[in-house]
């Protein structure tokens, strides 16, 4: 077997860093019901353990551009790590409710300084017709974490201690830090930027208000809340007097110029409905399986397991064809694979079959895999070289932001229709089972009028190369 590439090298260290993060917070979510009778709370302060570390991590993304090109990416990407560890060390010891959710807190900040990192280290690495293979790689770590998370979290929980979902990240932190260390190459320096104060503090404010609102939603009567109410509106006054002062400041905080390129907005948008789609149907299924079958939850665990595999086998596999042949194939094929997988977990009755939902669901993860990476690396690649990191920040955001409004959507959707349906079919089942097959037909229509956006992502990409010299 030959020598691995340093190249390659730095695509372990980061997925290595990236998957450890995104696992460790989908396997805290089966974990809150044993949370609330540890620390004797009820459910709605429990849910700030999984809500703050969304918060903070979407809090401190935007900063990591400037930061990144500041301090370096290397460094700070190790930073970033180490902090996620150091929480991690100092959650298994939490004394208290409070005590855990600050310590997630901290969590989350270290993993809002990791993830767009991650993309940008790779992107300088590797050269443009090599990044589709290579992020496909990376993928690995942002799309199957998240299905296998809840399995892994609830057998830490049945067989052990809660304090195990935390000191498990230890020592795989730790192995990611001395890869970084060893393996990631320090990036060109900009000492000359200066730091957009009033940027992070609207863009901070904007992002974080907003993420808490939807994380503290999850039916239609949270949403008349006057405090929510409140902190959306301030959350998008925020946000728009952030625009405001980007576009006069000479180092702005994120260059919002990067959406005049096409191709990058046509990614941004594909990738905000590919995250809604996946989030959507973690929340569903789980729903699915256990209060319409009564399977139980390590049963649902592993019906996640093939579609997580093939997600990550055909990112690599869509990664080479991107760099082989564009985007155009590619992503509107993923896109209508996933549109008709999920149309079809839309149609179920009580008599379908596990087997069937199996196999719809491993085909849904090719369709995921074919679409999402690549569709996210043709939008990078149609910007400047000198603003990866930036462009990489804003695509986390708004994909965390995205994701956080589906599964608000979806779940007071659910909640709402399931209501209703009782009334009229009578039983629970039923009436569950009407609410999740009509949660999924919303989530292939979404994906469905997405299908002309990555066609025209593809004619964009081939024009790239003279978009990049417009960008001022």
């Amino acid at each position: 077997m030959g020598k691995i590439s340093d190249k390659w090298m730095v695509v372990i260290a980061v997925l290595i860093g990236t998957f450890t993060l995104i696992l460790n917070n989908s396997m805290l979510n089966p974990a809150v019901p044993q949370l609330m009778n540890v620390f004797n709370t009820d459910a709605v302060s429990t849910g700030w353990v999984i809500t703050i570390f969304m918060v903070t991590m979407g809090m401190i993304m935007p900063v990591t551009g400037f930061l990144g090109d500041k301090w370096g990416k290397k460094r700070l990407y190790i930073i970033g790590l180490s902090i996620f560890v150091i929480g991690s060390i100092l959650g298994s010891f939490s004394w208290n409710l409070s005590s855990l959710i600050f310590f997630r807190g901290l969590q989350g900040i270290g993993g809002g300084i990791m993830m767009p990192l991650s993309m940008a280290l790779i992107f300088a690495n590797f050269p443009r017709k090599e990044r589709g293979l290579a992020t496909g790689v990376y993928g690995v770590a942002a799309m199957m974490a998240p299905t296998i998370g809840p399995t892994i979290g609830g057998i830490i929980i049945e067989t052990g201690s809660w304090h195990y979902l935390f000191l498990c990240n230890v020592p795989v932190g730790l192995l990611g830090i001395w890869f970084a260390s060893k393996y990631l190459k320090e990036t060109e320096l900009n000492k000359s930027i200066t730091f957009d104060r009033w940027g992070f503090i609207t863009v901070t404010l904007g992002v974080g208000l907003i993420l808490l609102a939807l994380g503290r939603t999850s039916s239609l009567e949270h949403l008349t809340y006057v405090s929510n109410i409140v902190l959306i509106i301030v959350g998008l006054i925020s946000l728009v007097l952030f625009v405001m002062i980007e576009k006069r400041h000479k180092f702005p905080l994120l260059d919002l110029s990067i959406f005049k390129i096409t191709t990058y907005s046509l990614s941004v948008w594909i990738s905000g409905i590919t995250s809604i789609g996946l989030f959507g149907g973690i929340f569903l299924l789980p729903l699915l399986l256990q209060n319409v079958y009564g399977y139980n939850a390590i049963t649902t665990g592993l019906v996640f397991l093939p579609a997580a595999l093939l997600t990550g086998i055909f990112m690599t596999v869509g990664g080479r064809m991107l760099d082989k042949r564009g985007a155009t194939g590619v992503v509107t094929a993923g896109l209508i694979i996933s549109t008709i997988s999920t149309f079809l977990l839309g149609i179920m009755t009580m008599e379908t079959s596990l087997a069937f939902i199996i196999i719809i669901m491993a085909i849904r993860g090719i369709g995921f895999g074919l679409c999402s990476m690549p569709a996210t690396t043709a939008g990078m690649n149609a910007i400047p070289e000198q603003i990866v990191s930036r462009g990489s920040a804003m695509n986390n955001v708004l994909r965390q932001m995205s994701s956080a409004l589906g599964i608000v959507f979806i779940s007071i959707y659910y909640e709402v229709r399931k209501a209703q349906l009782y009334g009229v079919e009578g039983s629970v089942e039923m009436a569950n089972l009407q609410a999740i097959n009509e949660g999924f037909i919303i989530l292939a229509v979404l994906t469905a009028i997405t299908i002309p956006v990555g066609y025209l992502l593809g004619k964009t990409s081939k024009e790239a190369p003279v978009q990049e010299k417009s960008v001022s």
